[in-house]
């Protein structure tokens, strides 16, 4: 990138608010120019985006909502999400020319960004940097801070994970295999149910498509219960789960994306049983726990090394195709974490 020319910028802009399923042309890819400089007098940092995120919980910033935990995506403007990026230009204190960076970034080939609070350097760079979409990035930290944080884990105990073999699931389930849990996942093709027992170790796994009666299938994998559900799912799963949770069970609600593109979203009727059987179930957004961020590398680097935690990615290559990528969560295509590639490097 030369000094001194505006140089082209290739840019996913969001359309319009969306409501029902979004489709890809809610979005469309357009060229703009950026300046090769930040601007005097501001603390800004200018970087070419190497890997972006895409993520279940984009779905409710497509809404027109305020007042939420996160922003709505402004209609004519890029999408912005997690990503991976390398610094070209800064005036932050903590960003130097040539730092690789995660955090919050905009869905094109070049961003400036002005907020720094969710902007951290890359130290380890000995691991795939798109990692840091997902294992060592912002559904890392979901997993861990859910499952250690909230759930309390202890050895032996039972815990049933939905949609695990997802960004955040995969890693919740190896977390409690590691910890002596036993481990059930559920997903929506036998193809990330065979990943769930090959590759990531869980006990059991099922596609919950081919299940006609949730509760009595759960109740197959877990005929003592369970003790820690991570919730990803909401709806049916939910009221399922309420039913099969044994006494002083933990649920950690991390998201619900069976609700996502519904207008009205579904009842849950079990609730009582969290009076019964004395459940706690505790909502949470991963931003309240970044500042346990060294703590999880410390613990997550050595696993990751020694071979101990696998992760799974579904890359989508080039910018153009990120709208396909994200659409696609929300029918489940993507296999494993997805990520789209702006740049190698």
């Amino acid at each position: 990138m030369a000094d001194g020319e505006a140089v082209s910028n290739k840019q996913v802009i969001f359309r319009d608010y969306v409501s029902g399923f979004p489709k890809e042309s809610d979005m469309c890819v357009t060229t703009s120019t950026i300046s090769p400089k930040v601007p005097e007098g501001s603390e800004a940092v200018l970087v070419k985006n190497l890997y972006l995120s895409c993520d279940p919980y984009m779905r409710s910033r497509m809404r027109n909502i305020q007042g939420s935990y996160v922003e709505p995506f402004k209609p004519g403007s890029p999408i912005t999400g997690y990503g991976v990026a390398k610094v070209l230009d800064s005036r932050h204190p903590d960003f130097k020319k040539g730092d690789l960076v995660w955090g919050i970034t905009g869905w094109e080939e070049y961003s400036l960004i002005t907020t720094n609070e969710l902007l951290f350097k890359i130290q380890h760079t000995d691991v795939p940097l798109s990692y840091y979409t997902g294992i060592l990035g912002m559904p890392g930290m979901t997993a861990y801070a859910g499952f250690y944080e909230i759930c309390s884990p202890k050895k032996g105990e039972y815990v049933f994970i939905s949609a695990a073999s997802g960004a955040v699931g995969q890693l919740v389930g190896q977390f409690a295999k590691l910890l002596g849990c036993y481990v059930v996942g559920s997903a929506g093709t036998k193809e990330k149910v065979d990943l769930l027992k090959n590759k990531f170790g869980f006990d059991e796994a099922f596609n919950y498509k081919e299940e006609q009666d949730l509760e009595a299938c759960l109740k197959r994998y877990f005929p003592e219960g369970i003790d820690i559900y991570f919730e990803n799912v909401g709806g049916k799963m939910l009221d399922a789960v309420l039913v099969n949770m044994r006494l002083h069970g933990r649920i950690a609600a991390c998201g619900m994306i069976s609700q996502y593109n519904l207008e009205e979203p579904e009842g849950v009727r079990n609730l009582f049983t969290i009076v019964t059987k004395r459940i706690r179930m505790e909502g949470f957004i991963v931003f309240d726990y970044y500042h346990l961020y060294p703590k999880f590398l410390d613990l997550i680097m050595p696993y990751i090394r020694e071979g101990k935690i696998v992760y799974v990615e579904d890359i989508a290559e080039g910018l153009e195709n990120a709208p396909t990528a994200l659409i696609g969560l929300y029918s489940g295509r993507n296999v494993g974490k997805q990520v789209v590639v702006v740049a190698r490097e």
